[in-house]
């Protein structure tokens, strides 16, 4: 499970700013939350607030960033840069991350700085009796080289020294059978986030959630369950396989859904073209979070309510609640303008963010606002700017 992440000199974010997910002992122990293998209570949820242009979403962008930098950078090209951006004051620094989590039933902590160039400093932690380093990497300019130190990693030592510095350590470990590197470089994010923001609606997203379906039959089945029940108009959703008609790709099929419907005549299904974008927002959305929760991973989803009316918040939000949806105690960071969402979960499980005049975002836990009470109505208090990070109109 993540316990939290931190990083500085960000896209809008210049300062250091930290998303902590562990809550005080003091908080009741509910659903929303979950005891973690390694001892810390641990939210399964994180809820990001705040007006458009603040950085929401270029606050869940770390996340995204290092799962693609830690499992998938051996596949950078040569030469090529590391698809980060530094805040546009200081495009001269390096950017800074630190991600805390539990991975097999032990507490890690990982460290980059690096620039759009190459990395300068990498290093990841074990805590055992307190943190000892699995390895440090550090960039030495007068040798023109990586320094690297390991303890119990078991990457051979002149394959550590040619790592490239466009590429995690982690990553190029895997690709030389080291056990942990394959093991975290697996596929634990779920996320329609990118380097450029949210991956875009459209008939191509809908279409790899239908391949998604196809290939996943247990998911498939739950979420013909679910959409029949939240009332969006179907009695289920069929998939078809079908030729692409494509002459460049002779034989190529994909798969299509199609929304089944039933009156009091007749059944009928409809191209998912035809469905309200809101439906198609269900299909898409359920894709990402079941498989999420089937693996127990943790699922990051920008504009998390978008074409959903908010009384969806509810019952998507429950699928992490509930332990029977989510036995593997899955997470869920997401954005959302549906500030709803304040009725419905604890203030330690809420990010505020918004930006000032010199154009850097800032975010803070709602818990640590000065002057919070257990008891105030936060919908009410932060539709009345008492919290900040609302729209200046």
């Amino acid at each position: 499970m993540l316990h939290s992440y931190a990083f500085s000199n960000f896209q809008s974010f210049r300062d250091r700013t930290e998303v902590d997910l562990t809550l005080s002992r003091k908080v009741p122990l509910t659903n929303w939350m979950a005891e973690a293998p390694t001892g810390e209570r641990i939210s399964k949820l994180m809820a990001v607030v705040g007006p458009n242009g603040s950085g929401k979403t270029a606050l869940l962008k770390p996340l995204a960033f290092l799962s693609w930098f830690v499992s998938q950078s051996f596949q950078n090209q040569p030469g090529a840069g590391i698809p980060l951006t530094p805040h546009a004051a200081a495009p001269n620094e390096p950017v800074e991350f630190e991600c805390m989590l539990d991975f097999d039933g032990k507490l890690w902590r990982y460290v980059l700085r690096c620039t759009p160039e190459q990395v300068l400093h990498e290093a990841l932690y074990q805590k055992r009796e307190r943190f000892g380093y699995v390895f440090i990497r550090d960039w030495d300019a007068a040798a023109n080289a990586y320094a690297v130190k390991q303890q119990d990693f078991g990457l051979a030592a002149q394959e550590a020294r040619k790592v490239r510095p466009n590429v995690s350590l982690i990553s190029w470990a895997a690709q030389f059978g080291v056990p942990l590197a394959t093991r975290m470089v697996k596929p634990y994010i779920i996320t329609n986030v990118n380097v450029l923001g949210r991956m875009p609606m459209g008939e191509q997203v809908v279409l790899e959630a239908a391949r998604h379906f196809a290939a996943h039959s247990n998911q498939r089945e739950r979420m013909d369950q679910l959409l029949e029940a939240w009332d969006l108009g179907l009695s289920g959703v069929e998939l078809h396989e079908m030729p692409t008609d494509n002459p460049q790709e002779p034989g190529q099929k994909i798969w299509m859904p199609f929304g089944k419907h039933r009156n009091r005549e007749a059944e009928f299904s409809l191209p998912f073209a035809m469905e309200s974008s809101g439906t198609q927002g269900a299909f898409v959305l359920l894709a990402r979070l079941l498989d999420a929760l089937e693996m127990g991973g943790l699922a990051i989803i920008d504009e998390f309510e978008n074409d959903l009316h908010p009384h969806m918040l509810e019952p998507i939000l429950d699928l992490f609640a509930n332990p029977a949806t989510n036995p593997h105690q899955a997470q869920l960071l997401f954005t959302c303008h549906a500030v709803e969402v304040l009725n419905l979960i604890h203030k330690s499980q809420v990010m505020l963010v918004q930006k000032d005049g010199n154009c850097e975002s800032s975010a803070i836990r709602l818990d640590a606002v000065a002057g919070i009470r257990n008891d105030d109505n936060f919908y009410a208090k932060y539709m009345a700017g008492a919290y900040g990070a609302v729209p200046q109109i």
